[in-house]
């Protein structure tokens, strides 16, 4: 067995742990440190320390429209296999066209539903 076949992997190896390596050591040489100051336990943006509390709460509407969000991304995701599939469909003339425009029909209704019930309004 020949070694010489794995000589490109031990090269890429040792390649990434000397860059790691370098990367580290230049952070801790030559990156900024907060010794002996209050921003080195505070949480801060940009180097800029915050005003207010950083455990702020959130209403529960950010939640409720962060859920809604995923759940129609997730819906709409369903659909790009039957964008892709609908000309074998229709090569072998099996009717899809039905199903999916009722999944997007469902789709609508429930959209509808949340408007009306106000699911939407970011302030009541």
């Amino acid at each position: 067995m020949s070694y010489v076949a794995y000589l490109p992997f031990l090269i890429q190896v040792a390649l990434a742990a000397v860059i790691t390596i370098v990367v580290i050591a230049l952070s801790h040489l030559v990156g900024q440190r907060a010794r002996g100051s209050k921003i080195k336990d505070a949480a801060y943006e940009c180097g800029i320390l915050s005003d207010g509390s950083t455990h702020t709460r959130f209403s529960v509407k950010f939640y409720l429209i962060a859920m809604l969000f995923i759940l129609f991304d997730i819906e709409v995701v369903f659909l790009i296999p039957w964008t892709f599939v609908y000309r074998d469909f229709l090569a072998n003339n099996i009717a899809i066209l039905s199903p999916m425009l009722f999944f997007l029909g469902v789709l609508v209704l429930g959209l509808f539903y949340e408007v009306k019930k106000g699911a939407l309004e970011w302030e009541k």
